[in-house]
């Protein structure tokens, strides 16, 4: 899967000759494959530069592109140069976003002739609706995260540590297929839970408590994310309420979100259910954040956010209520953004459980 075709169009609007792409989640999105390489995309042609670690992968995956190595005196930033001569490019648009000073300084003493233009938000946009092949791999990632959870049920159980749980989701997601983990799993209990992004130790379960698991693996290129609390043993009335609340925030934001509408309103569908509930306090967070390539993209569903949400925007939908030193809920879900309405692509039960 490459999108070479999708940065070419693009170029004319961004009054771009040529754009460089440096990064590897742009290089993976640009060319669909990642080889610590360049890439340079031009209206009409599409130039890869790696080393001799990748080229023989880089010859069988990438489809319809120049690809040379790079060795010697044949620097990524001399093969640029040959090439952005050889084309007469004079603007060549960078990722503005993803590049150090240190970087961009070298490129341009590397590109005489050449003005760099920032261009991040051409790549930006582009990453923030995706396509059905897209789509198709964050769906069979996401399959796999639901499968795990199935299985990490049938392991949890008092006197088993925070950290023997986060080892097993990842033994179970390669086990299924993941590529990697999308990110170190999360996994908290009792005291513990309260803390929105705490890693995992040797706290140990016990009778009353809930856990909660972020985790999610990467196939096909492309993270899933799902967040599942558990209670282990009769919660208290207490969790029981603070379990509901949650999610029917959950379910009031995903009701809401659709194309069009701002970030920051569908924060708020959300938002709005704990606050009213008592517990707003115990929400610091925002509703979602965007996923594709990495686990973090934009945009957010977040009250910061006030821009429309594009369609086949891709978001997590993970309200929470975390109260210090005490415990903590959260369950997430990862959603499509259609016209009218979204579609959710997590499967996995999100009534409380008890084990």
């Amino acid at each position: 899967m490459n999108h070479f075709g999708q940065i070419a169009a693009k170029l004319e609007e961004y009054q771009l000759d040529a754009m460089l792409i440096t990064s590897h989640p742009g290089e993976l999105y640009a060319v669909g494959f990642q080889g610590e390489g360049t890439a340079l995309i031009t209206p009409d042609e599409t130039y890869y530069f790696t080393d001799s670690r990748y080229m023989e992968a880089a010859g069988k995956q990438i489809e319809r592109a120049s690809i040379a190595m790079v060795g010697g005196v044949r620097s990524h930033g001399s093969l640029t140069r040959e090439a952005i001569e050889r084309l007469g490019i004079r603007r060549l648009g960078f990722e503005d976003g993803d590049m150090t000073v240190a970087a961009y300084e070298k490129w341009k003493g590397q590109l005489p002739g050449c003005e760099l233009i920032p261009a991040g938000r051409l790549l930006g946009g582009l990453r923030a609706s995706k396509d059905e092949d897209e789509l198709r791999c964050m769906r069979q990632a996401q399959r796999i995260t639901d499968l795990a959870f199935a299985e990490i049920l049938n392991f949890i159980k008092p006197g088993v540590t925070e950290r023997e749980v986060a080892a097993r989701l990842v033994y179970e997601q390669l086990r299924l297929g993941a590529e990697k983990m999308s990110f170190d799993p999360i996994v908290v209990t009792g005291a513990n839970g309260s803390l929105p992004h705490g890693h995992p130790g040797d706290t140990v379960i016990s009778q009353g408590c809930f856990v909660t698991m972020d985790f999610g693996c990467v196939w096909g290129n492309y993270c899933s994310d799902m967040t599942r609390t558990v209670a282990v043993g009769q919660p208290t009335d207490e969790m029981r309420v603070v379990y509901d609340t949650v999610l029917k925030a959950q379910l009031a934001g995903i009701a809401f979100a659709r194309a069009g509408v701002t970030g920051r309103s569908i924060d708020a569908a959300a938002r709005g259910v704990i606050e009213e509930a008592g517990y707003g306090a115990y929400f610091g967070h925002s509703f979602g954040h965007s996923l594709g390539i990495e686990i973090h993209e934009s945009p957010n569903a977040s009250s910061a956010n006030e821009e429309a949400m594009p369609v086949g925007a891709v978001i997590s939908a993970e309200p929470g209520i975390y109260i210090p030193e005490r415990f903590g809920v959260r369950i997430e879900d990862v959603i499509v953004l259609r016209q009218g309405g979204c579609e959710d692509i997590t499967n996995a039960p999100k009534q409380l459980l008890i084990l």
